[in-house]
């Protein structure tokens, strides 16, 4: 990978590929999920602390039966066990489902592949599987075999163990390979099932950032397929990216070159233009978000009308009917209902009333370089452009502050207020000329 760090924790549509293992995992409602992990050290159980997981460490990288014999203490006797790799993240929740409901004692899930080199070949005999041999110690007949080995099965726990326990790194890797346990299944009197994926993707692995990106688009483009059956207009498929869970209503509308990020829902006939940002936001119906807006932690309600070029950051609530325009951020501000925030504007830490217009290049001093403070603009008050509102401050109803003002004191209700310096003309004044060198 290039990289320092290890390579279950590259993100994958947003979040580590190795947590993509742990959902289809955990889909399955099992009674524990254990991860043996080696390469990056503690890195990987810090990363994903927050998930309930017995992380059992592999000091030494002797190959894949050495890493599931680190497991066996803690593989309950009288259950079964799927085996899953962490560096395979498209599997499916219902492919593994298959894997676990074969009534015979080990399953594998196998593919067939158009170049299964580099692949442990599956080896069978009157149509049953006899052997798996990796790729380095099949003979030039094996390596005809089309039917390659993808790591992932289910084994029965009395068995797995007895397995796990005889297995030797009599090969050319010197490694303990996993796969020498279908050969003594075999010899035990056991027969091995095998479950042939339909699907390349599905069990594909990543060994380089080729590979991650080549899964990564493949994921988008599942995502889009998704959305695109439940109904949402997507101007171009190929580029939308979704890195997390978007929930969608009925005739929603996406522009290219969008980005969702965490738990994002967009109601009815909401209408996303080109390249926005959404991170962990909620989209009331008939919103329109129009270009390059940027949206983090907000809720909108509906009929808002936001962009070009808006950020709404995190704590930002937005009511029916706002209007939040181009070059406009929102942090930590509430706005009501119909009210108006058109252009080249910073609210930040405000509560804005009902029908309020804060016109071109308003600010809200909230930071006084230590702490931040409230400004509050109440119902119908209208801000003129070029203003300046020095929190702590209130803004009271239907007031009206002039252009340029700097306000450090609270406005009075149907008043005007203003703040500004005496005008005045120096006569007889010329601008300077530039100086020949």
């Amino acid at each position: 990978m290039h990289s320092s760090k290890p390579k279950v924790l590259h993100a994958l549509a947003g979040k580590p590929i190795l947590q993509h293992v742990i959902d289809a995992a955990k889909s399955l409602q099992p009674s524990k999920i254990i991860v043996i992990y080696g390469f990056g050290g503690e890195a990987v159980p810090q990363a994903i602390s927050h998930e309930d997981i017995v992380w059992v460490k592999q000091t030494e990288q002797l190959g894949t039966g050495h890493a599931m014999q680190q497991a066996l203490p803690y593989l309950d006797h009288d259950a079964r066990t799927l085996i899953l790799l962490g560096d395979v993240p498209l599997l499916s929740a219902q492919t593994c489902q298959q894997l676990l409901t074969q009534p015979h004692p080990l399953a594998l899930l196998t593919v067939i592949k158009g170049n299964p080199n580099g692949y442990g070949r599956i080896v069978r005999a009157g149509g049953q599987v006899r052997a798996i041999v990796e790729h380095k110690d099949a003979n030039e007949q094996q390596r005809t075999i089309r039917e390659v080995n993808t790591g992932i099965m289910a084994a029965e726990n009395r068995l797995l163990a007895q397995w796990l326990q005889r297995l030797n790194n009599d090969n050319a890797q010197k490694e303990y390979y996993l796969t020498d346990i279908v050969a003594m299944a075999v010899e035990d009197g056991e027969q091995v099932t095998a479950v042939a994926g339909d699907d390349e993707w599905q069990v594909a692995g990543v060994n380089s950032k080729q590979d991650l990106a080549a899964l990564e688009r493949v994921y988008q483009h599942r995502y889009a397929g998704h959305l695109l059956a439940q109904g949402v207009t997507l101007a171009d498929p190929a580029r939308i990216d979704v890195r997390g869970e978007l929930n969608v209503g009925s005739d929603v509308e996406i522009d290219v070159g969008c980005v969702f990020e965490g738990k994002i829902t967009l109601a009815d006939n909401v209408r996303i233009g080109p390249y926005c940002v959404i991170r962990n936001a909620s989209i009331g119906a008939g919103t329109v978000i129009a270009a390059y807006t940027h949206i983090e932690d907000a809720q909108l309600a509906e009929s808002c009308k936001i962009g070009p070029y808006a950020r709404l950051r995190p704590g930002t609530v937005l009511a029916n009917d706002t209007h939040i325009g181009n070059f406009v951020e929102l942090k930590n501000a509430q706005v009501d209902v119909g009210s108006k925030i058109n252009h080249l504007s910073y609210v930040g830490d405000t509560t804005v009333g009902k029908k309020v217009n804060i016109g071109a290049g308003t600010i809200t001093c909230n930071y006084d370089g230590v702490n931040k403070f409230r400004t509050i603009i109440e119902d119908h008050a209208f801000i003129g452009s070029d203003s300046q509102l020095v929190a702590p401050i209130t803004i009271g109803a239907g007031a009206t502050i002039a252009a340029g003002s700097t306000i450090t004191q609270d406005a009075p209700a149907d008043k005007l207020t203003m703040s500004r310096g005496k005008q005045f003309t120096i006569e007889h004044w010329k601008r300077p000329e530039k100086v020949k060198k």
